[in-house]
């Protein structure tokens, strides 16, 4: 898969665009301004894998903390502003590792140019994130005019663009953009458009995405058709939910792709049909949870019959093809040896254990 070629954007140790490897983000989804809990979310991501993680910055009250969480985060803290670009600027001063702003929620333009030039003075990673949602001219809380939005994916990629050069003017070049819809279409063309037209690096998602499964249809194609493009560098999955299953179904998706190593098993199975005879979903599960992370880069195939099963099971390294109440064991495409169907979970799993040196 061919990389988009974009500048560095360095947040803390990690590296965003330059043909880095796509960075996993996530949000805090605490009440703004509480540490404890807030650190402690962090800490249970971070060990899910999560890289980057974003804060809501809203008030001052959560402004006056933020220094603290970064403090105690095990991950670089981006302070996401809205409105006020006095909050930024507290933000930044408290050490946060990045800023996130929308400017087409701020009116003080002249303030948020402020906001440029003390990120870079500090080399402080910027993310100008534009929304389809925010886009869209506004009297008080109403849209002005639902109509006159037009083309709302080439509207953000322009507004986006527009401020991206008012950051290098006040002397901010640590850019990152994105332009996020909750709409996949209109998602995938805004950041397509925006790919061929500058080499910032891209942080990738949709808004608004939904609750879980459908936040997982919809991020992993939209995210997934732009990152077999080559286009890129860093993931948030937004879902209606805990930020943990974010981070799981972003992982996900990177793996589906291989552009992220598996953090266990990669595991192929059959939908079933009315060929099976043996419990294969219980046979999954018993696999997936006896093996945990142990595997990594292993291929396992489990397949209900012997349509396919042999066939795939020889695509992968170790698998098993099902009978009558018992199933097939495959190595690399060889037939090792037939195991009776309640032995099949421990079989299988002593094989990729015995493959990858686990005990």
């Amino acid at each position: 898969m061919l990389r988009r070629q974009t500048r560095a954007v360095r947040v803390k140790d990690i590296t965003i665009g330059a043909g880095a490897a796509v960075s996993v983000q996530s949000m805090t989804k605490t009440p703004a301004g509480e540490v404890a809990s807030t650190v402690r979310q962090i800490e249970e991501l971070a060990e899910l894998g999560c890289e980057i993680i974003r804060c809501a910055v809203p008030n001052r009250k959560a402004a006056a903390v933020v220094g603290q969480i970064v403090s105690d985060s095990p991950l670089p803290v981006i302070a996401d502003t809205h409105f006020d670009p006095a909050l930024a600027i507290d933000a930044l001063k408290a050490g946060v590792a990045g800023i996130r702003v929308n400017p087409c929620t701020v009116s003080d333009k002249r303030s948020l140019r402020g906001v440029y030039r003390l990120a870079g003075e500090r080399g402080v990673k910027v993310r100008i994130g534009i929304n389809s949602g925010s886009v869209r001219r506004r009297k008080g809380l109403e849209v002005a005019d639902q109509g006159a939005a037009g083309d709302v994916a080439e509207l953000m990629v322009s507004e986006a663009l527009r401020e991206c050069a008012v950051a290098e003017e006040s002397g901010c070049s640590a850019v990152v953009l994105s332009l996020k819809a909750s709409s996949v279409s209109e998602t995938v063309r805004a950041y397509r458009s925006a790919a061929s037209r500058c080499d910032y690096p891209l942080h990738l998602g949709l808004t608004a995405a939904g609750p879980p499964r459908e936040s997982m249809v919809k991020s992993a194609i939209g995210i997934g058709a732009l990152l077999l493009d080559g286009i890129g560098d860093t993931i948030r999955v937004s879902m209606t939910g805990p930020p943990h299953e974010e981070v799981a179904a972003a992982y996900r998706i990177l793996r589906a792709l291989n552009l992220r190593e598996p953090a266990g098993p990669e595991i192929i199975s059959c939908p079933t049909c009315g060929r099976c005879d043996i419990d294969l979903q219980g046979i999954v599960a018993g696999v997936q949870e006896r093996l945990g992370s142990c595997g990594a880069g292993i291929k396992v195939a489990i397949m209900g019959c012997v349509v396919n099963g042999p066939g795939e099971a020889a695509e992968a390294d170790v698998g098993i093809a099902g009978g009558k109440n018992f199933g097939f064991l495959f190595k690399h495409g060889r037939k090792v040896r037939k195991v009776a169907a309640e032995r099949l979970v421990e079989e299988l799993v002593g094989e990729v254990k015995g493959m990858s040196g686990g005990d």
